[in-house]
């Protein structure tokens, strides 16, 4: 089973790309932050994302995609942009026959730590020993593409015919 895993946002928007084998082991095959111009008006900015995101998925060709529910801040301005951005790439992965999953954020830091109350930090040092990640990770966007994959691989056993 491969898995694409995303944290969307417009600024940045983390993605993960894992593989699940016949064994249950998992392999990091990609993950990044497909990051936007700030410069650029938002249209453009969610357009790149779509056209990012696409380039991976064609490469890719994931047997589900997989999103955390939209967690919301107090900047509401912040929460509508990132959930409109978050359309985008629903819009963008459905259009490719790609089904999708959401998890909330309380079940990916139980998938990940044990612990629906984990701290970031806990959730970051738990991916550590999960996954081997060959890079080193410049933003927590990736991370939390990275947590959400694993979520996914954990959760969606049998589900999708494995």
């Amino acid at each position: 089973m491969i898995i694409t895993a995303l944290d969307p946002g417009y600024d940045r928007c983390g993605v993960a790309v894992i593989e699940r084998n016949d064994k249950g082991e998992e392999t990091l095959l990609d993950s990044r932050c497909i990051s936007t111009n700030r410069d650029d008006s938002f249209e453009q900015r969610i357009l790149y994302i779509s056209e990012e995101l696409e380039t991976i998925v064609k490469k890719y060709k994931p047997d589900v995609c997989v999103l955390e529910t939209l967690f919301f801040s107090t900047n509401q301005k912040t929460a509508m942009r990132v959930a409109e951005a978050r359309g985008a790439l629903i819009l963008t992965v459905t259009k490719l026959g790609v089904p999708i999953k959401e998890f909330t954020p309380k079940q990916v830091k139980i998938a990940v730590t044990g612990d629906g109350g984990a701290s970031k930090q806990q959730v970051m040092y738990m991916l550590e020993k999960l996954i081997t990640v060959d890079k080193e990770i410049q933003y927590d966007d990736e991370y939390d593409a990275i947590a959400v994959g694993l979520t996914a691989s954990a959760t969606l056993r049998g589900v999708l015919g494995e």
